[in-house]
């Protein structure tokens, strides 16, 4: 029930403001984050990637996506690597220890940015079509997450 506005306007219990079109009525359905992900390229599967974690599922999954395709990590890199999330309100920069450098976190305070360290969150989990054709699984190490293939 937590994914309806309780109260339009108010957080709820993970800082997600509300709207009255996600207010609790008979025959709605809530608002949700839920985020799995099929990429293709070429119209070939590339990934599968998806996580559970509430307001922070968009951004994990685009973080291990960028990861990926951006920054030439291996899925188990990518689902591992360290997070960071804004959810516009409340309007701090939220990371896990070690997201950022402290010269980046020096130039976002410097620029008025709040910033909050937190404890891991979500729990990624992947599926890589590498270059050769075999599959990369990767499971996230801030759960009892794991891949096994056969």
């Amino acid at each position: 029930m937590d994914d309806f506005s309780i109260k339009p306007g108010f957080p709820n219990m993970y800082g997600l403001l509300g709207g009255a079109a996600n207010a609790i009525a008979p025959g709605k359905r809530m608002l949700s984050a839920m985020t799995p992900t099929i990429i293709e390229r070429e119209g070939k599967l590339l990934m599968v990637v998806g996580t559970p974690g509430g307001s922070t599922i968009i951004t994990s999954v685009f973080q291990t996506i960028l990861n990926v395709l951006a920054h030439g990590m291996s899925m188990s890199e990518a689902v591992a690597a360290p997070r960071f999330h804004h959810q516009w309100y409340p309007e701090d920069i939220q990371h896990e220890p070690g997201a950022f450098s402290d010269a980046v976190i020096e130039a976002l305070r410097a620029k008025g940015h709040p910033l909050r360290e937190r404890s891991a969150y979500g729990r990624v989990d992947a599926i890589l079509v590498t270059k050769d054709g075999r599959l990369e699984g990767a499971g996230d190490p801030r759960g009892d997450d794991w891949a096994a293939g056969f």
